[in-house]
């Protein structure tokens, strides 16, 4: 019959070995707590055993030595220390043995004699046994023959004036009694072995394993519908670990409660935002075409005003885009390509309105045409745009004007290209450095959202990289886009200001 092959187990999941095939391991924490409680009571038997079975079969052989040392007394009172046969074969029955002999002043004398043994016994020497053997000696009695013998040497209890006693007894006796011990002893452990492996289990399942399926469960009703009264856990009171866990559980729950509400307000109030925003654009759209149908109008009070109106507009409508693209749920995946550097600020700076005239914000590239760097080229230009405006609005808003200017750098530093961006604006306050990555708090303008340097982040850390401040104060800022390093690429340029 063809063998059926197991399935692949999942990763991680207990029970399985190399081999995929699943070992037998209960699933629940309070059979598992019963299993490995009676696992460990039988281990300790198992360690109990072979003390145990050495001690009883010590004892028995001692019982057969002391019983044997008095039924040689009755020579003593005999008729030239001779019994007849009779009485021998009864005193040696009567002392379970088949021999006895003593030794005393060097030499040995067999006192009692029964029938002689075609095979010699084996010797279990009391008076000097190594804990080894004398751990050893019960399972070499239980592995041995039963028509052996065993010949046991002792020290003498009541003859003081011999050296030691020495019996011969039938191997057969003591080994059905060792191994009715044996499976005594086996009983009892497996008695105790249960017995404590209820009552451990028991008191573990009370103070334990209910409590944490009690929690087990306000977790997964919580997870299914968090709304569901059933889901609340109400503390015990206890002052232990598991106490402290459904204390956790509890404000758990009651903060989570709070954001899954919090969340739902945001996410109405989102799409209405959004709503707004496009109503809004086209709002501003109009106005924007009606400023420019204004342009052809020969009034100067018009032609003072317009160029308030137009920048009103166009901060309006920057503000509805940035909300509107903030408001995304996350950017798409950049697609980085070698793009060139050079060619990337000039276009940034274009619709940044940077120029390279001397009345407006001037904008120096210094770097060099060959440079490329690895970047999606959409979300590389999104980048400098906003950079550069930020750059642009903060040098306008200086009272008094002063010429601005804004420089653009590139350097490579091992695995990283590094592009900067410096301007000679007012540099940034304390409180805007605090919160500068932040959306709708990091402005250094009274009229900034705080969006555009929030999203310029969050598409450089898209590509693996990071936007830094590098330096700010009274002589300007000074921003860094790290980017990972293009594969090939010139490794110099022109030198920054």
């Amino acid at each position: 019959m063809a063998e059926v092959q197991a399935p692949e187990p999942a990763a991680g999941k207990a029970g399985w070995g190399r081999t995929g095939r699943r070992l037998f391991w209960p699933g629940g924490l309070s059979a598992r707590l019963l299993v490995l409680t009676a696992l460990f009571v039988a281990l300790a038997g198992a360690f109990i055993l072979p003390p145990a079975l050495a001690a009883f079969e010590r004892n028995w052989l001692l019982d057969r030595v002391r019983a044997a040392e008095l039924a040689s007394l009755a020579t003593e009172v005999a008729p030239d220390r001779v019994v007849s046969e009779k009485l021998s074969a009864q005193l040696l029955a009567g002392a379970g043995v088949e021999t006895v002999a003593i030794q005393s002043r060097g030499l040995r004398r067999l006192v009692l004699q029964g029938p002689r043994r075609d095979e010699a016994p084996y010797l279990v020497d009391l008076r000097e046994q190594a804990v080894s053997s004398w751990l050893l000696a019960p399972f070499q009695t239980l592995s041995a023959g039963d028509d052996r013998a065993v010949r046991v040497i002792a020290e003498p209890r009541f003859r003081e004036e011999a050296e030691f006693i020495e019996v011969v007894a039938p191997h057969a006796p003591l080994k059905g009694e060792l191994k009715a011990y044996l499976w005594q002893l086996v009983f009892t452990t497996l008695f105790v072995a249960g017995l404590a492996g209820a009552l451990v289990f028991l008191s573990l399942n009370f103070f334990l394993v209910r409590p944490m399926q009690r929690i087990t469960r306000a977790m997964e009703r919580f997870r299914a519908d968090p709304d569901d009264p059933t889901a609340h856990l109400d503390p015990s009171g206890r002052r232990d670990e598991i106490g402290r866990a459904e204390i956790e559980l509890d404000r758990m729950q009651a903060d989570l409660r709070i954001a899954l509400a919090s969340r739902a307000r945001l996410a109405a109030l989102g799409e209405a935002v959004a709503k707004i925003n496009h109503d809004l654009r086209n709002m501003l759209t109009s106005a924007q075409m009606a400023s420019e149908r204004l342009a052809s109008v020969p009034d100067p009070r018009v032609a003072q005003a317009l160029p308030r109106l137009e920048r009103a507009l166009d901060r309006a409508v920057r503000l509805a885009s940035d909300v509107l693209a903030y408001g995304k749920t996350q950017e798409a995946p950049p697609a980085p390509v070698p793009v060139n550097l050079a060619e990337a600020l000039a276009d940034a700076a274009e619709e940044g309105r940077l120029t390279d005239q001397p009345e407006g914000v001037l904008f120096v590239c210094e770097v060099a045409p060959g440079v490329l760097v690895q970047a999606d080229p959409d979300q590389l230009h999104r980048i400098l745009v906003n950079l550069m405006r930020n750059a642009r609005e903060a040098i306008e808003a200086v009272v008094p004007r002063r010429s601005g200017v804004v420089r653009a750098g590139w350097r490579r530093e091992g695995e990283i290209d590094v592009i900067t961006l410096a301007d000679n604006g007012p540099g940034l306050s304390e409180r805007a450095r605090e919160r500068l990555f932040q959306p709708f708090a990091g402005s250094g303008r009274p009229d900034g959202a705080g969006l555009g340097l929030a999203i310029a982040r969050e598409l450089v850390q898209g590509h693996g990289g990071d936007l830094f401040m590098a330096a700010t104060g009274p002589a300007g800022s000074v921003f860094e886009i790290h980017l990972p390093a293009a594969a090939r690429g010139p490794r110099r340029s022109r030198p920054e200001a």
